[in-house]
């Protein structure tokens, strides 16, 4: 028991699974529980495609505890903001090297970078760095400034015109990980994005060591390359979550878009479920069942209900433990565009 009365479930026995030939995924980031007799569960919820599932409303869960359905109305459920127990933090990674500086695609980064920034920031913190061959990479926009910084972008001096792709990625890892180490809220996300005309040429770290850190971070990470310099298997290496491939700079406001609508979903696959449970001693398994339009999908896990009882408020519910989390990283394919601005994604 922690001093403050609340239990955490943090490696739970999870079950996983979907019912019907299109069912959703139901996976468990953390679970905590105290008396009176709250019980609250943070997870996200995906389709079989593996694409982010928002909007979800209290009455598209049903609660089982030992196999019996809990009342809805003796359990009080509802959907807490998910803001109280985690952030989400988006870092855009922005090359700048000698090609981009010296052509014109100057003015049209900048702009994208500022839509892209301004869309994220009414659902998260988000910053933006730039890299060129330099062995640093260089803050433009921190997590606590305005997106107005980002304009900062057009005036960038290069240092070093070669492209340091793997290096300013591990730097950037660094920097995501030590501002949400600062974070006093409970759980912490990271998104990493990646703009880039060119492969790695500065040669400071190797590709091997920069999978090996985009691996320990575990962060989604998506990519945006364009031209011809950067070959596919690069850009897919990098932008694991999902990545787009332009050869026309014409398209990199829609390659931005793009990215931003799947980052905003992957936000809004996180839901906080909090009740009262009905128990008042021993150990539970609880069911959690979400269905929509057809589908279901279901996850589950226990609890000690030792000391429960009444004049429960699941409003309010137990803190979760502090601390920078990661969850299970999205895996996706090729992000097609197309003139209108409008995405498909193709998923592995």
């Amino acid at each position: 028991m922690v001093g403050s009365g609340v239990r955490h479930t943090l490696s739970i026995a999870l079950l996983l699974a979907t019912v019907g030939c299109s069912g959703l995924n139901l996976t468990v980031v953390q679970s905590a529980y105290r008396r009176p007799s709250n019980v609250a569960v943070f997870f996200t919820v995906d389709d079989s495609a593996g694409d982010p599932v928002p909007g979800l409303q209290a009455t598209d869960f049903r609660i089982y505890e030992d196999g019996q359905l809990v009342s809805v109305d003796e359990s009080q459920q509802t959907i807490v903001n998910p803001e109280v127990a985690a952030e989400h933090y988006t870092l855009l990674l922005v090359d700048m090297s000698g090609s981009v500086t010296a052509s014109d695609q100057v003015p049209m980064i900048v702009e994208a970078a500022q839509s892209f920034a301004a869309t994220l920031e009414g659902y998260q913190k988000v910053a933006v760095y730039a890299f060129d061959g330099s062995e640093e990479i260089f803050p433009i926009q921190g997590f606590r400034e305005s997106a107005g910084g980002i304009a900062r972008l057009g005036t960038f001096r290069t240092r070093d015109p070669s492209t340091n792709l793997h290096g300013a990625v591990v730097k950037a890892t660094e920097v995501l990980t030590n501002e949400m180490e600062d974070s006093r809220t409970p759980l912490r996300f990271g998104t990493l994005v990646v703009f880039t005309d060119g492969t790695d040429r500065a040669a400071r770290v190797s590709r091997d060591e920069m999978s090996e850190s985009l691996d320990a971070a575990g962060y989604d990470i998506f990519a945006i390359g364009v031209g011809n310099e950067i070959d596919e298997g690069t850009l897919g290496e990098v932008g694991r979550s999902g990545y787009v491939q332009i050869q026309d700079s014409a398209a990199i406001a829609a390659a931005f878009e793009a990215i931003s609508r799947r980052i905003i979903g992957y936000t809004q696959r996180f839901y906080l479920l909090s009740y009262c449970s009905p128990a008042r001693a021993g150990t539970h398994r609880v069911t959690i069942e979400a269905t929509v339009e057809g589908n279901a999908g279901r996850a589950e896990y226990e609890f000690d209900a030792t000391g429960f009882g009444p004049n429960c408020n699941p409003a309010q519910p137990p803190p979760f433990d502090t601390r920078r989390f990661t969850a299970p990283a999205t895996r996706g394919g090729r992000i097609e565009i197309r003139a209108s601005a409008s995405a498909s994604v193709s998923a592995d």
